[in-house]
């Protein structure tokens, strides 16, 4: 148990035992009386950081709504944004590039934590809480019998192969084409623009299957997911083409300000233990294993001393 575990523990007055529930131990009432409303976006890994906030501050005393799974970026920005939801996860790559609209991030995490929490706060009185040693980016697997038989792709390799494979497929969310941290970033590092005859627009969860089967030669994906390992899939490396993407809670200052040191120890402690193997581990938990994300999230709290 690092440390910051400890200290939280502590603090928040918690204990690491409990039932299968998530209700056991001794939840302290640092937050009795306040009311919030925990959103995530529609993949795992959010899912799993937005249920470890909600269980976490229902066990601090707070009367938790639970809106996880919400949507897309999108969809959850603009619901803090207009006040339906009160928190909920987001990366510092996004921020910078998405809300914020500005290019040319930093690669270091620190760094761009920094120059987004700040200017987001100065901008839209929106605070970020913590910072996860995962970076969680963008990225691309090929089908592994098809890596296999061209000796591996980086992303020129990969940007060659579908010049001189017109049927060759790449599969990825609604949302990517579109972004600025998306593929975009690909299309620039390669010199090869993408054209739609070679793209599908499947579901998120679809992509890792349907590439793992061969349907698409390559899909879009986050580096830290656990199904990269579990199926017929290989990474595309990336030459640091790809924003850096550490994950933080994002809230409305007024909301946070009420109850920041709370707040700040709740988030330092989901995330003390946060590294890209660990997330990759809870990941595949749920989309491998099918344990449901409420109790991969309960089971991590209790092994940080939240529950």
């Amino acid at each position: 148990m690092m440390a910051v575990s400890a200290t939280v523990a502590l603090s928040l007055s918690v204990a690491a035992c409990g039932d299968d529930s998530g209700s056991g131990g001794d939840s302290s009432d640092a937050l009795s009386g306040v009311s919030l409303t925990v959103g995530s976006k529609d993949f795992t890994e959010n899912i799993l950081l937005g249920e470890m906030f909600a269980q976490a501050l229902e066990n601090a005393g707070a009367d938790v709504e639970n809106k996880v799974n919400l949507g897309g970026t999108s969809v959850n920005r603009d619901a803090l944004v207009s006040d339906n939801i009160d928190v909920y996860p987001e990366y510092n790559g996004t921020g910078w590039t998405v809300h914020l609209k500005n290019e040319d991030p930093s690669q270091d995490p620190q760094e761009l934590y920094d120059v987004t929490s700040e200017a987001d706060l100065k901008q839209n009185d929106i605070k970020w809480i913590g910072l996860s040693p995962f970076n969680d980016t963008y990225g691309f697997a090929a089908n592994g019998d098809l890596a296999e038989a061209e000796g591996g792709f980086d992303f020129q390799a990969m940007a060659d192969y579908l010049e001189a494979t017109p049927d060759a497929t790449v599969c990825m969310e609604t949302e990517f084409p579109d972004r600025p941290d998306g593929l975009v970033l690909f299309e620039e590092a390669t010199g090869y623009k993408l054209p739609a005859s070679q793209t599908q627009i499947l579901d998120t969860g679809l992509i890792y299957s349907e590439t793992s089967d061969g349907n698409c030669d390559f899909g879009e994906v986050f580096t830290t997911d656990g199904r990269i390992t579990a199926l017929n899939l290989e990474l595309v490396d990336d030459p640091g083409v790809m924003i850096v993407y550490n994950s933080s809670f994002t809230m409305k200052n007024d909301i946070y300000e009420a109850n920041a040191e709370t707040y700040d120890e709740i988030a330092d402690a989901i995330f003390s233990d946060l590294d890209n193997d660990k997330m990759a581990e809870l990941n595949s938990a749920v989309d491998v294993d099918g344990t449901p994300a409420e109790r991969v999230a309960e089971e991590y709290l209790k092994d940080v001393g939240l529950l």
